[in-house]
């Protein structure tokens, strides 16, 4: 029986889904996507305020989900670190590199148990030289876990432009936290330079990562100076 009282849209993070909210025999509030409709079964007894209030994080979770199957799917990042991977001097393996919009506090993490790659969805948006960075800091993790001397060492062999890319994400993360604050009269180049720039050549497209801090290429400790 479907749920009057739910209104027909959604809007979780500026996506609008249209919503149906039916009532059932279930005991859990259940949710899923089917061609851009975010369809509910909610037990009968549920009062409506508990599950209004719970359906944006439902949501989210179900775009978010949605968005990292795309954002992975052409393998682009996989081609990055078999790319890199070659430079090393002696053989690394990963079993697969992937994307992720839910990694907030780091730009990329390596799991030693799966050999996995995360990499936040943020640097897709970035020059392919800061992608290719992360990449090949996270694959010196699968030689040394933690960002010991050695570490370093191979990091600068494989990337030499180690410190431009620091600098670069530094830079970025100071302008989304402060950017705003600075009055648009006094942006300067911050706003000229931007208008001047080519179209990017492909318009990049809009598994939680587990937390390893030895591996975490986190702000502060990106290359762990």
């Amino acid at each position: 029986m479907r749920d009057a009282k739910f209104p027909p849209t959604l809007e979780v993070d500026e996506t609008v889904l249209p919503l149906e909210v039916v009532r059932k025999r279930v005991k859990n509030l259940n949710a899923r996507l089917r061609d851009g409709r975010l369809l509910v079964s909610a037990p009968l007894r549920a009062s409506h305020r508990w599950v209004r209030d719970a359906l944006p994080d439902l949501a989210r979770s179900l775009l978010q989900r949605e968005r990292q199957k795309d954002l992975s799917r052409d393998g682009r990042a996989l081609a990055i670190a078999r790319r890199v991977a070659k430079r090393f001097p002696r053989r690394v393996t990963v079993a697969g590199v992937t994307f992720t919009s839910r990694q907030h506090s780091c730009w990329g993490t390596y799991s030693p148990a799966t050999r996995t790659i995360r990499l936040s969805a943020a640097l897709r948006h970035m020059p392919p030289k800061v992608l290719e960075a992360v990449v090949a800091h996270e694959l010196c993790h699968t030689v040394y876990l933690r960002h010991g001397p050695r570490f370093q060492a191979l990091l600068r062999r494989v990337f030499p432009e180690a410190d431009y890319v620091e600098g670069f994400l530094d830079g970025a993360v100071w302008l989304a936290e402060n950017g705003k604050a600075i009055p648009p009269l006094e942006r300067g180049p911050l706003v000229n330079l931007g208008k001047n720039l080519p179209e990017p050549a492909v318009t990049p497209k809009a598994t939680d990562a587990p937390t390893v801090d030895p591996t975490c290429f986190r702000r502060g400790l990106l290359f762990d100076l």
